[in-house]
């Protein structure tokens, strides 16, 4: 899947686009014990089992990546998730946010299908890792949905609750190199308020303090019918 990104820097913004063909997951991606076991139990409220590792990696097909800001799902049971996105261009890490959008009624069955039915929607601005390095466990990522029509916060944290991307991605590489080029990687996300649940719009955020700025996109959920 081609994506095309504006990466911006302190030198000022360029056009980059980027080939996928690999798409990584990262889950259970919590720097604090205490949380994952939150996030467990948040899921297992819902009938998601435990997961057998933490983390752990889900491959998901590369055509399931998309910049739309509408998206389709078959059924209500599915939900959004906030999570730092990176990935290599020029030989340099970048990074930006997506959704792991994932579908509870089947992750109770299996969390990898239900990660893999569900398009991952990326936003399209993107910074260079290498700018907010120093002080990545002070970016903050955020999600909003759409509630009896109003706009309600949905999840917030920040980014040193989670393991980080070089973490994440030696751990997915075994330790022999950095992410592959054509590789995304979403890195883990944080609780929600007031419980998992579907929503109609969906609104995700990365605050970067130092620099007062944000990366932002909103995706519309299309419900399709779920025909026996």
């Amino acid at each position: 899947m081609k994506a095309s990104f504006q990466l911006e820097t302190d030198a000022g913004s360029r056009s980059v686009e980027v080939d996928f063909d690999t798409l990584i997951v990262a889950g259970w991606a919590g720097r604090d014990r205490d949380a994952i076991e939150h996030h467990i139990e948040e899921l297992a409220a819902i009938g998601v089992p435990r997961p057998s590792a933490v983390p752990l990696y889900y491959r998901i097909a590369d055509n399931q990546l998309t910049q739309s800001e509408r998206v389709q799902v078959v059924g209500g049971d599915s939900s959004g998730e906030v999570e730092t996105f990176v990935f290599m261009v020029d030989g340099e890490l970048c990074v930006s946010i997506a959704s792991d959008h994932t579908d509870r009624k089947l992750e109770a069955h299996s969390v990898a299908l239900s990660k893999q039915i569900c398009v991952k929607p990326v936003a399209n601005v993107a910074w260079r890792h290498a700018d907010v390095a120093e002080y990545w466990d002070q970016l903050v990522v955020r999600a909003y949905i759409e509630e009896n029509g109003e706009e309600v916060l949905y999840q917030e944290g920040p980014l040193a609750t989670l393991r980080t991307p070089l973490d994440l991605i030696e751990g997915y590489t075994g330790g022999t190199g950095g992410l592959p080029p054509g590789a995304g990687m979403t890195c883990g996300t944080v609780a929600v308020r007031g419980g998992i649940r579907p929503a109609a719009r969906f609104t995700m955020e990365l605050f970067d303090p130092r620099r007062q700025r944000t990366l932002r996109h909103r995706y519309e959920v299309e419900v399709l019918p779920e025909i026996s």
